[in-house]
């Protein structure tokens, strides 16, 4: 990767939808690690149809900050912006959290959304509403998702990241080299001093597509082939290298999950050990992270 590539601005809006629930706080980690590194605005956004929660109810943003060591205890709230990012806490009262997202979004457009998942039916977790799928799948942004359980590579405890193992599948359709540009940025960033990059194709080891690889000081590359099924295949390789993070180019006409429903990225989004970055056809993959 030239350096001319990894000196373009990075993201600089981090959306967070949350429920308050404790899936929702491993994301929130993960959230809050992005636009601390980005420099970037982080919303936190909560519906609530009766509007019976309260601003206390959110993540603290302080708290976690000094928990984190970033802050001294008992910072005072100006404290935060002194770290180069802007937080903003949005309670919104509707009925259906999914327009209600949708609606913030069109006003004001974001970089990276990170969710929390459900994986029993790969929905979202607030109430009974699916917020993830349809959220994702209408932004057209780079989505996060945190399945819940998964306490990801972002510690919410001390804010400490642990990612060693990146798992990269790739296709003919949609092209893999955003993905793989994407996983590279965010290892980049993460200061994450070494770790292994695999390479994953599904099929006959001669029509695998062809893809750059660039160097990253202290990671390594692995290209693997294997027949079988997609779905399956992905996630036991994902189990065998001990992923930390699946990275998978989507496409979509009307947004990335228009061609993830029903297809072999949405299962395995419903059965990973991990969190999955899904990076949308047309993605500004330079900004991520």
């Amino acid at each position: 990767m030239s350096k001319t590539s990894l000196d373009v601005p990075i993201l600089q809006h981090v959306f967070h939808p949350s429920d308050f629930s404790p899936a929702s706080e491993a994301a929130f980690a993960h959230a809050l690690k992005a636009a601390l590194i980005a420099k970037a605005t982080l919303t936190v956004l909560h519906v609530s149809p009766g509007g019976e929660q309260s601003w206390t109810e959110f993540p603290g943003v302080r708290q976690t900050l000094e928990r984190w060591g970033l802050l001294p205890k008992n910072s005072p709230k100006s404290a935060v912006p002194e770290l180069g990012i802007n937080v903003r806490k949005i309670i919104t009262k509707d009925k259906d959290p999914v327009k209600s997202v949708l609606e913030f979004l069109e006003q004001q457009p974001s970089d990276l959304i990170v969710l929390a998942t459900q994986q029993d039916k790969g929905q979202g977790l607030w109430q009974e509403k699916s917020v993830a799928q349809p959220v994702a799948r209408k932004s057209r942004q780079m989505t996060l998702f945190i399945p819940a359980g998964v306490k990801g590579f972002v510690s919410l405890q001390d804010g400490a990241v642990s990612l060693k193992n990146i798992l990269i599948p790739v296709a003919p359709v949609p092209k893999a080299q955003p993905a793989i540009q994407a996983a590279v940025r965010i290892a980049q960033q993460l200061n994450c001093p070494t770790g292994r990059f695999t390479i994953l194709y599904v099929g006959d080891d001669s029509e695998m597509p062809e893809v750059s690889c660039p160097e990253l000081p202290g990671w390594e590359w692995t290209k693997l082939s294997q027949k079988g099924d997609i779905t399956e295949v992905i996630l036991q390789t994902a189990h065998a290298t001990e992923a930390d993070l699946i990275v998978m180019a989507t496409e979509g006409r009307n947004g990335f999950l228009d061609a993830l429903r029903g297809s072999h990225s949405e299962q395995v989004l419903r059965q990973c050990a991990c969190p999955l970055l899904a990076i949308p056809a047309g993605a500004w993959v330079s900004s991520v992270l």
